[in-house]
């Protein structure tokens, strides 16, 4: 579990129970779902969690605090019809396996992790038997459609606000991870100020703090470039290799390794990009590593970058190489400016020729790439590292428990 589940469960007694839902990926291996499990079970509640099946559900089976109710992953959807089937078929193996957690776990809250936003009708349910529901909102589904598919028409606009509506204002609160989504949560749902958290995605500093640089991950090159995630067309790999094509191949550049980590539907696709391009000496496609290996790369690397147009989303993968003192070179973005103020330096949204020359030049410039690591290494151990945004989570978390206690006591 990479030391973020604790072994024995801290507090006094048993607190409450929590239910998690997931659907967008196996809930043992998301990054926030982790974390968050990681934090109930060290403040004394017992965690039940409903998701796709994974690699890692078998560390969590033994655990005193822990129930995982995993069902057969769907199959990647190929196109938007695609995303209907595995919509529909995640809802209702979600509800088959809440039967079973309702009767062996019942929980005190249940936890929505969304986008997509379909899980309004299980809390209907799950309030009927007197528990507190709260929606933990990663992304905004309607802007997640147009950066994937590059618009959104009218009518597609209408049902994903109506999905977003129905799943804000049946919730008792709504977590999200910045002051963006805050705003169009509270816009959309008529919700009051106080039931709409911001709990931010940072890491954890213990598991930071023991990664260990490995000079072999450059491959011979004197630099390490590293791109963090999970590749989906909305991440946008296709700017990021044109940007590394433009800087080998345009600007002479051939001394940096550029690691790509992660896996996700568009990885065949980039790999097809990346020998299209001639990028294959410089280019390294890892697949999935384990937190630690990631965190490896991220010791041993000299840029972090990304290249994702989504105005809404605090990039995860900055506060990851912000947290080892990386410099950030990524596209001029609002919430990602606000995140990365004074540790990165930016480019024009979409120009990867900008993108490239920005490597080049904090490349050639040690000093610059040591003054803005050090700039946002303080910025995520002062502030945006879990370790300071689990104390936001859990107070939601407490007091959606505290109610239904309340509601539910003989």
């Amino acid at each position: 579990m990479s030391g973020l589940i604790p072994a024995r469960a801290g507090g006094n007694g048993h607190r409450g129970r929590i239910l998690i839902i997931i659907e967008n990926g196996p809930g043992t291996r998301d990054h926030r779902t982790v974390k968050q499990i990681g934090s109930l079970v060290e403040a004394g509640y017992q965690v039940g969690l409903i998701t796709p099946r994974g690699p890692s559900d078998a560390v969590y089976r033994d655990h005193p605090r822990i129930r995982v109710f995993a069902y057969p992953p769907p199959y990647q959807p190929r196109g938007r019809l695609g995303y209907v089937v595995e919509y529909g078929y995640s809802v209702l193996a979600a509800a088959f396996l809440s039967v079973g957690a309702a009767a062996r776990h019942r929980p005190d809250v249940v936890q929505f992790c969304e986008p997509p936003n379909i899980y309004f009708p299980l809390g209907w349910v799950f309030k009927m038997l007197g528990a507190r529901v709260v929606v933990d909102q990663r992304d905004l589904l309607p802007e997640l459609y147009a950066a994937r598919y590059g618009s959104i028409q009218k009518q597609m606009l209408t049902v994903l606000r109506f999905l977003e509506r129905r799943s804000f204002r049946g919730a008792d609160g709504v977590l999200c991870v910045n002051d963006y989504l805050r705003e169009r949560i509270l816009g959309v749902s008529d919700l009051a100020g106080d039931r709409v958290a911001v709990a931010g995605n940072g890491p954890v500093l213990a598991q930071v703090s023991r990664a260990t640089s490995d000079e072999s991950l450059k491959r011979g090159h004197k630099y390490l470039c590293c791109w963090v995630g999970v590749m989906g067309l909305q991440d946008r790999v296709d700017l990021l290799l044109r940007s590394i094509d433009h800087l080998v191949h345009g600007l002479g550049r051939d001394d940096c390794e550029f690691a790509i980590i992660g896996t996700g539907e568009y990885l065949p696709t980039a790999r097809a990009l990346a020998q299209e391009l001639d990028l294959c000496k410089w280019v390294e496609f890892t697949g999935q590593l384990d937190p630690d290996d990631v965190f490896r790369y991220l010791a041993t690397a000299d840029l972090g970058l990304d290249a994702s147009l989504q105005i809404d989303v605090s990039p995860v993968k900055a506060m990851e190489y912000m947290a080892f003192g990386l410099p950030v070179v990524t596209f001029d973005l609002p919430e990602t400016r606000v995140l990365t103020e004074g540790a990165a330096v930016y480019a024009k949204a979409g120009d990867v020729r900008g993108h490239a020359c920005a490597i080049n030049a904090l490349l050639d410039d040690a000093e610059r790439r040591r003054e803005f690591g050090q700039v946002g290494r303080a910025k995520v151990w002062d502030e945006v590292a879990w370790d300071h945004q689990a104390a936001a989570y859990l107070k939601v978390i407490n007091r959606l428990c505290a109610s239904a206690a309340r509601q539910n006591a003989p």
